[in-house]
């Protein structure tokens, strides 16, 4: 599980655009913390300390304390707002966690054991459809990544999330079908060779076809010829 992040925060008495501009101008980032059924509190935070946390990579499924005038809150990050230019943060969201609450993650995956993998060792692809899982997680117990083990898997095995192995605490929001993660794909020179082979079969075919009407035609014109006779 990923370790509880702290940040401290001061309360937001000014809402609208031109509060969060002057905020931001003075090196804060607006923010507000909501849910477990209680009213939305607007605070801000320090910019550098924002940056800090975000650095660590794993921000947004990590718990973050947030403490306000002496007052701890537990919150999940739910969305950091970016400038499109400076790709400097403009505004937080922390989602409010209650007691024993459940929240909805997406955690990235890991693949292990290359190296046991035959098909990767003959120069497969491992073509990965879905880099993080869509999971529900106690939220004391976020796992950091999802580890798939792809021991054994051959050109053309696919793994699907019934093969993997979640953590304690741990289910899929995605209940309506076994979906794939990843596969093993051909290499593209082994590709081209099969296309080649394939190529070759049916050039011998259509010259086998064409000799076969050759001859037969001959063998119309010998029989024509001797009935002229």
């Amino acid at each position: 599980m990923s370790d509880q992040l702290t940040l401290s925060a001061e309360p937001r008495e000014r809402a609208g655009k031109g509060a969060s501009r002057a905020l931001r101008r003075e090196g804060r980032i607006p923010a507000v913390i909501y849910g477990d059924k209680k009213d939305a509190q607007p605070i801000h935070v320090e910019e550098k300390a924002l940056n800090k946390l975000l650095g660590t990579g794993h921000f947004m499924n990590s718990l973050v304390q947030v403490e306000v005038g002496g007052e701890k809150t537990r919150t999940l990050p739910k969305d950091v707002a970016f400038d499109p230019v400076s790709d400097r943060p403009l505004h937080v969201d922390f989602f409010r966690l209650a007691k024993g609450a459940k929240v909805q993650v997406n955690i990235p995956v890991v693949f292990v054991n290359e190296e046991e993998s035959p098909g990767l060792k003959r120069g497969g692809v491992l073509n990965v459809v879905r880099f993080e899982l869509d999971l529900m997680c106690d939220a004391d117990l976020i796992p950091d990544q999802i580890e798939i083990d792809v021991t054994g898997l051959e050109i053309g095995d696919s793994i699907h999330f019934s093969d993997v192995t979640l953590p304690d605490g741990s289910e899929s929001s995605i209940t309506d079908r076994d979906f794939t993660i990843a596969g093993v794909a051909a290499p593209s020179a082994l590709k081209s060779s099969e296309d080649e082979a394939e190529d070759g079969e049916g050039e011998e075919g259509e010259e086998g076809e064409e000799g076969a009407e050759g001859e037969a035609a001959e063998g119309e014109g010998g029989e024509e010829g001797g009935s002229d006779d």
